[in-house]
């Protein structure tokens, strides 16, 4: 690995005990800052595709179901990447990790506004999925050795809802771009680039990896922090000598909470891009609503989730890390929006339903990705994510797009609806199984 990501060594200078409290508190302002604006660019870049493939199926003249295979090249090099490079940001300097996959994705995505090949930019979809692998693990393994379990629940909730605010923003990019470049789709990506090179330079000046490298105890040292494992151990630790196949079998593999958790993440995925990858689509096709408009509800299903999102973080954290719990209790309030969302022919209903889907659905996906880090040591933190990941798009988003764009062209939308509909339900089971399990850990008889 470059030196350039590497750890940084422990702060030989050690912050005076009595300056530890106000120095912890000013980096971790530093640091939330850095990792949510900088997910807010990683999700500018991700998402200009997807917002503009009503115009791009014109312009380009592309078919939904060729649509739907460029944004299957991202779910299935997401997928691989999120595994290894996940990995990887257990041995990195987070900070400068999540930077440079936000520069390489920029770089990438400007080639994207640069070709009207199909083929080309499938080439790039999957390329740039590389780099964005960067970008998750990262943030979540920073989180990890920042914060204690007391308050986890609501920063990871935080963290987590800047994809949403990312969504928005690249809504919000989409349309400035078009207005001042007169519609033109390549100025689109070329306006999105050069603001996540300006997110990435924030990043690395306002982040800082983890607290000994800034002369800070430990979080373990601080609060007291501790993860309890599957075996009943507990581990305090940050880093370790052990190689990244020992970690990943011996931390991830062989963890029955990491698969149960990880499942329940890709069923959650598969609702979550089964809705929010075709609103564009689906909204106009289905329900009569106007090109611009459905373009619009992609940023407002997304933006509209942040205050609840956050809300059942804060929840979770209230209940005593009772996650699954508030998993289970947002995912049956789910089912009775896609419902409504399938069948109502109200668009007033349909966009009330819609801003209640974004809480219901990327609630408990937050709360999963937490979940996933809780159950495995510090330092297995960034493989546990990547292991999530991999299911996530290589399953979950893959069937999302280029199954249900291959089963909308032969079928209609209904049978979308019915694959939302099994993934909903499986979830379900998957959340019943964690909370007895993590009841049985709780008593000490896992």
């Amino acid at each position: 690995m470059l030196s350039f990501l590497r750890p940084t060594p422990d702060a030989t200078k050690k912050v005076p005990p009595e300056k530890i409290a106000r120095s912890y508190r000013w980096h971790q302002t530093g640091v939330i800052a850095a990792l949510c604006i900088g997910y807010i660019g990683y999700y500018i870049i991700r998402l200009i595709f997807t917002t503009e493939q009503n115009d791009i199926m014109r312009q380009y003249g592309f078919t939904t179901a060729e649509v739907g295979l460029v944004l299957s090249c991202f779910g299935i090099g997401y997928g691989i990447s999120k595994l290894f490079m996940g990995a990887l940001s257990d041995k990195s300097n987070t900070i400068r990790y999540l930077a440079t996959g936000l520069i390489i994705s920029a770089i990438l995505n400007i080639g994207l506004g640069a070709t009207r090949n199909l083929y080309v930019m499938m080439i790039l979809m999957l390329v740039m999925s590389i780099a964005q692998g960067m970008g998750a693990a990262a943030c979540q393994r920073t989180i990890q050795l920042w914060w204690g379990k007391k308050w986890r629940g609501t920063i990871y909730s935080i963290w987590s809802s800047a994809h949403n605010a990312g969504a928005f923003a690249c809504v919000a990019v989409v349309q400035l771009a078009s207005f001042l470049f007169t519609g033109s789709i390549a100025a689109v990506f070329y306006t999105a680039s050069v603001i996540s090179f300006a997110i990435a330079a924030f990043v690395l000046w306002a982040g800082a990896e983890r607290p000994a490298a800034v002369g800070l105890p430990s979080i373990a040292e601080y609060t007291g922090d501790e993860v309890k494992l599957d075996n009943g151990e507990s581990s305090v630790a940050d880093l370790t000598d052990l190689s990244l196949q020992q970690v990943f079998i011996t931390y991830i593999l062989k963890n029955p909470l990491v698969w149960a958790i990880t499942l329940t993440s890709m069923a959650l995925y598969l609702v979550r891009y089964g809705i929010m990858s075709w609103i564009p689509s689906y909204l106009v096709q289905s329900k009569g609503f106007s090109e611009a408009f459905a373009k619009w509800l992609v940023g407002i299903f997304e933006l509209a989730a942040v205050p609840g999102v956050i809300l059942m973080g804060a929840v979770s954290d209230f209940l005593k890390d009772r996650r699954a719990l508030v998993c289970l209790g947002c995912v049956l309030g789910l089912v009775v929006c896609l419902t409504t969302y399938f069948f109502s022919s109200a668009k007033t209903v349909i966009v009330i339903d819609l801003l209640l889907m974004g809480t219901l659905i990327y609630a408990p996906l937050t709360l999963v990705g937490l979940m996933v880090n809780e159950v495995v040591p510090k330092f297995a933190v960034g493989s546990s994510t990547g292991f999530m990941g991999f299911f996530q798009y290589i399953f979950g988003e893959t069937l999302a797009t280029a199954l249900i764009g291959i089963l909308v062209a032969k079928y209609g939308w209904i049978a979308s609806n019915t694959v939302l509909y099994v993934a909903a339900g499986l979830a379900m089971l998957l959340l019943v199984y964690i909370m007895i399990h993590e009841q049985k850990l709780e008593k000490g008889e896992a």
